[in-house]
């Protein structure tokens, strides 16, 4: 008989059903259980040291999400080379907007995707032992990191002649400041912004520039590092 001839149980070979023949339950079932563990552990972490302004749950519990996803995205690419190539071609394309303002949360999200391939590839120690060393390193120096919260002043007053006045006032009730922005917006009236370092986080600089003439009004904001001109 020819080789090339087509038999009637070729016709129904599935390479989807040999896919699931060379599928590992057990394997697959120990490192996704081993990747949430994991991101448990990050999750932790991450709240432990979070030293940003405003904490983010959402963003927490991706990093959880995360872990297992790349854990199973490596499960099933491992197992074809075709799919990996597809699966490359596919996420090069795709766009991430969401904004990191925060370089210890960059480092957060790539731990997490390096645990999720760890675990994937079935690197379980080597995850375990990795993941546990990072965060005993990020715990020992984020606990001894003192962060020093800067803020934003926003004053707003009509009387030029007034801004040297004001300079004088910040110079002597905080730390340092530097002048951020400076514009008119109507009617003469003057708004300056300034970033400010608070001596034990001393409020009451608003309040006594809120009192000086022509001040319209004195704010002070929470203030990240990123400034938008």
């Amino acid at each position: 008989m020819d080789s090339n001839t087509t038999n009637f149980s070729d016709i129904f070979k599935s390479s989807f059903l040999e896919n699931t023949s060379s599928f590992s339950i057990v394997d697959s079932l120990l490192g996704l259980g081993l990747s949430f563990l994991i991101g448990l552990f990050i999750y932790m972490i991450y709240k432990k040291t979070f030293k940003g302004v405003i904490y983010s749950h959402s963003f927490n519990i991706s990093l959880v999400i995360m872990t297992m996803a790349t854990a199973l995205v490596i499960m099933g690419i491992s197992q074809n080379v075709l799919l990996s190539l597809g699966m490359v071609g596919a996420l090069s394309i795709v766009r991430f907007r969401t904004p990191i303002k925060d370089p210890m949360d960059l480092v957060f999200l790539f731990w997490s995707v390096i645990a999720g391939i760890l675990c994937g590839a079935g690197f379980l120690l080597l995850a375990i032992v990795g993941t546990i060393v990072i965060g005993i390193v990020i715990v020992l120096f984020g606990n001894k990191i003192k962060v020093e919260n800067p803020y934003l002043l926003v004053v707003k007053y009509n009387n030029d002649r007034l801004g040297n006045q004001i300079e004088s006032l910040i110079n002597e009730k905080t730390k340092r400041f530097s002048l951020k922005s400076k514009s008119i917006i109507q009617h003469d009236e003057i708004e300056v912004t300034y970033e400010i370092r608070v001596k034990e986080n001393d409020s009451a600089i608003t309040s006594e520039i809120s009192t000086m003439d022509c001040v319209n009004s004195a704010v002070m904001l929470s203030y990240d590092g990123n400034f938008t001109a």
